[in-house]
C-alpha cells in the first residue's frame, strides 16, 4: 500500500520505519522542516534503538519520502495514517488543535473522483467521542463529492514504548481496531497480517478509551508500588525483599516491570492521559477518587526520592545523576522525573552533573526541545562524558536509568534508584 503518515514523532516514525521494513511506500508529513530534512537523509530526528536504521534503509530503497505539506499525496494513497501530538491544556484535556487542523487538512485533500475510500486512521490519544464528534464532522463538511464513498475512519490505539518501540510494533500485546460499525476493515486487516496478536474490533469510542484504561492502569501500579516502598523504607523493611515476595504470584500479581518500587513515573504518556482521564470522569460526574489521587502520589514520591538523595548532604555537595531522559536508550525528556530531580538539586544548591550518552541537545526538536530548555535551560552546562566521570571524586552518585554498570565511579555514596531497597 502507500501510506501517508501525518506527525513524525515517536509514534509516526516508529510506523513509518515499520512499514516501510514490510514494503510499503510511504509518504511522512511533518510541518517541522528540520524533521523532514533529516527523515529524508536517512537520519532519525529522535534517538530510538533501530530505528535510524530501518530509515536509511527505507530512503535507500525509495520507499520513503518525507514533506512538510502532504495534500499533493492524497491523491494515489490507500491509506493516512495520523500519529499528531494530543498535549495536555490546562484543564488536564487533551488539546485537540493539531487533530482538528491535520483532520482539515486530509479532508480538503481527497478528490471526488477516488475509485475506493482513502483509509484515514488515527493513532493519536483522543477523548472517547472524538471521532464521531470532531472527526467525522470536519471530513462531512469539508469533502467534496460523495463523503460516504471517499474515505472511511478507524482508530487504531498504539502500544509502544520507548526504546522498545520497534519490537512492540511487530510483536505488539494486543491490535484494537475502532470502526463505524465495530465490523472488520480489509485494508486495516492488510496493514495487520504481518503482526501475531489478538485483534479486537470495536466501534470508536470503546477503542478510543483503550490507552486511557491501559496508562492509567500502568499509573496506578507504579504509584501503588511507590507508596509501599516508602512505607517499607520508614520501617526499616525490604522494599526489594517484599517486591520479589509480591512478584513471584503471577496468577494475580501480575506485571512486574511496574509493580517494582523505584522511580517516579513520567514520560510523553502517562500523566498526560491520567490528567486526561480526571478531566472526562470529573467532566461526566463520575467520582474517580484513585485515579485523581495518582498524580498526586507521583509528587510525592518524586520529593521523597529528593529527599533520600541528598540526606546528609550539605548545599554545595557535588552530586552525579546517571541518566537524565525518560528511559535509558532514549532522548524523550519530556514530563521526565529526572528532570525533576535535577531541577530539585540545582535549587537547593548542590554542584550537580549528569550523564546520560544518549542526550545531545543540539538534536532535540519540537515539544521535546521546548519542555528541555523551559524546564533546564542549563543543560547543555550539566552534562559529563564517561571520561570526566573517572577523574573525578563525587559527594553522590545516583544511578536513575541502570547505568552505572559500563562507568568508573568514585563517589562517598551511591543511591541506586532504579528499586528501591
Amino acid at each position: 500500500m502507500k501510506i501517508a503518515i501525518y506527525g513524525l514523532g515517536y509514534v509516526g516514525l516508529t510506523a513509518t520505519a515499520c512499514l516501510t521494513a514490510e514494503g510499503h511506500s510511504v509518504v511522512g508529513v511533518d510541518v517541522s522542516e528540520k524533521k523532514v530534512r533529516e527523515t529524508n537523509a536517512g537520519l532519525s530526528p529522535i534517538k530510538e534503538p533501530g530505528l535510524e536504521e530501518l530509515l536509511k534503509k527505507a530512503v535507500d530503497a525509495g520507499l520513503l519520502r518525507c514533506v512538510t505539506d502532504g495534500s499533493d499525496h492524497l491523491r494515489d494513497s490507500d491509506m493516512a495514517i495520523v500519529c499528531v501530538g494530543t498535549p495536555s491544556g490546562p484543564d488536564g484535556s487533551h488539546n485537540m488543535s493539531y487533530i482538528a487542523e491535520v483532520s482539515r487538512q486530509i479532508a480538503a485533500s481527497i478528490e471526488s473522483g477516488r475509485k475506493q475510500p482513502l483509509t484515514v486512521v488515527y493513532r493519536s490519544t483522543i477523548r472517547p467521542g472524538t471521532t464521531e464528534e470532531l472527526i467525522r464532522p470536519i471530513f462531512e463538511s469539508t469533502v467534496r463529492g460523495d463523503a460516504g464513498k471517499l474515505f472511511e475512519l478507524v482508530y487504531n490505539p498504539e502500544f509502544l514504548r520507548e526504546s522498545t518501540a520497534i519490537e512492540d510494533y511487530f510483536h505488539p500485546p494486543k491490535i484494537v481496531v475502532g470502526t463505524h460499525d465495530g465490523l472488520p476493515n480489509a485494508r486495516m486487516d492488510e496493514l495487520h497480517k504481518n503482526l501475531d496478536a489478538k485483534v479486537f474490533y470495536t466501534q470508536y469510542r470503546e477503542a478510543e478509551i483503550t490507552k486511557f484504561v491501559d496508562n492509567s492502569f500502568h499509573a496506578v501500579k507504579v504509584a501503588f508500588a511507590n507508596e509501599i516502598g516508602r512505607v517499607c523504607m520508614q520501617l526499616g523493611i525490604s522494599a526489594r525483599k517484599v517486591h520479589e515476595i509480591f512478584i513471584s504470584d503471577r496468577k494475580l500479581n501480575i506485571s512486574p516491570y511496574y509493580l517494582r518500587p523505584g522511580g517516579a513515573f513520567g514520560g510523553s504518556c502517562l500523566p498526560k492521559d491520567v490528567r486526561a482521564l480526571q478531566f472526562i470522569a470529573a467532566d461526566v460526574g463520575a467520582h474517580s477518587r484513585l485515579i485523581d489521587s495518582l498524580l498526586r502520589s507521583n509528587d510525592a514520591h518524586k520529593h521523597f526520592l529528593f529527599e533520600h538523595v541528598t540526606t546528609g548532604l550539605a548545599p554545595g555537595a557535588s552530586v552525579l545523576m546517571l541518566g537524565l531522559a525518560f528511559k535509558n536508550d532514549s532522548d524523550d525528556l519530556r514530563e521526565s522525573p529526572k528532570v525533576d530531580m535535577a531541577r530539585k538539586l540545582l535549587s537547593a544548591g548542590f554542584a550537580l552533573s549528569v550523564y546520560d550518552p544518549h542526550l545531545e541537545p543540539d538534536h532535540l526538536v519540537g515539544q521535546n526541545l521546548g519542555y528541555t530548555f523551559l524546564h533546564l535551560p542549563t543543560l547543555p552546562k550539566l552534562l559529563v562524558s564517561a571520561e570526566k566521570i573517572a577523574a573525578t571524586h563525587y559527594d553522590v552518585v545516583v544511578d536513575m536509568n541502570g547505568m552505572a554498570g559500563a562507568l568508573t565511579l568514585d563517589c562517598d555514596r551511591f543511591v541506586d534508584l532504579n528499586c528501591l531497597q
